[in-house]
């Protein structure tokens, strides 16, 4: 009976609208996102990296599918994937900055999925495959491929993106933005 009443008074404490209940619940928040819910989603997805930001505007697409497929249609023509193929291709819409990705671990990669990669960057890239021998990717909004993403060895693989929450990941961007070029800060365009 004691442990009960010691639960509902540190819960009533909680509730309280003061600035030490406030510290409290936030401390209580990150501990469960920190060592409950990432362990477990890791455990889940298989992926050291089960959730992931997209922090540039690499995979963004500034128009209508068709527009944007208009645009790059030559430059993917030349990789052999058609406008049915890129169709067929889970997010065929790209990410947008700020966007969350969950990010499950898979033995085997199909060309189209968009895989989250270290690379020699401060953090890791997410981009889609555009070739399976070597492992290749670029950027949806790229122009063209960079040297990087030329050539991935799977160890280098965390995962490939299996669903998103749109905009969210802006919780966590809206700190670290403003340490960006001028051109590289908010929404893209």
């Amino acid at each position: 009976m004691e442990i009960k009443n010691k639960i509902k008074k540190f819960w009533e404490f909680l509730k309280a609208d003061t600035w030490e209940s406030w510290i409290v619940s936030v401390l209580l928040v990150f501990i469960l996102i920190k060592l409950i819910l990432f362990p477990l989603l890791t455990l889940a997805t298989g992926s050291p990296l089960p959730l992931v930001v997209v922090e540039s505007c690499s995979m963004y697409h500034e128009s209508s599918f068709d527009e944007w497929w208009t645009k790059n249609e030559a430059w993917y023509g030349e990789k052999n994937i058609s406008i049915d193929d890129f169709n067929s291709f889970e997010f065929k819409n790209g990410l947008n900055k700020g966007d969350i990705v969950l990010v499950v671990s898979k033995p085997k990669y199909e060309l189209g999925d968009i895989i989250i990669f270290k690379a020699q960057t401060t953090h890791p890239l997410i981009h889609r495959l555009i070739s399976l021998n070597p492992l290749g990717t670029k950027g949806d909004h790229n122009s063209d491929q960079i040297s990087i993403e030329k050539s991935i060895s799977e160890n280098n693989v965390i995962g490939k993106a299996s669903a998103k929450i749109p905009l969210l990941g802006w919780l966590k961007l809206i700190f670290f933005d403003l340490q960006k070029p001028q051109n590289q800060r908010g929404f893209c365009k």
